[in-house]
């Protein structure tokens, strides 16, 4: 069964399995705040470092199996498979979305 997910997570999610980092970023507002496993990145800039070092150099490509509303934010989780040690691992995503953009996520494993 296909999850239904908010439109700024899908079209993230979808550009993810597609390696494409400007699909990634276009669903983020320009002052997103990216937190990857306790490290803070904020802007265009810094998530694209981040997004072209961590994603598409290992290939990581998430794949959500389950999608929650939890504290204001939606809450989405699923392995990530790529070109990482302990491929695939299981990955938590905490979406905060405002005006129809990405203002904040948080990947924790």
């Amino acid at each position: 069964m296909a999850l239904t997910l908010p439109k700024p997570i899908a079209d993230y999610v979808a550009a993810n399995a597609r390696l494409d980092v400007d699909g990634m970023l276009a669903p983020f507002a320009a002052d997103a705040v990216f937190l990857d496993n306790g490290v803070r990145h904020a802007g265009h800039a810094e998530l694209r470092k981040l997004l072209e070092e961590a994603v598409v150099a290992a290939k990581a490509i998430f794949t959500p199996d389950t999608v929650r509303h939890e504290d204001g934010q939606v809450v989405v989780e699923g392995p990530a498979h790529g070109d990482f040690k302990g491929s695939p691992i299981r990955f938590t995503y905490r979406f905060t979305l405002e005006d129809g953009v990405i203002e904040a996520l948080e990947v924790t494993v």
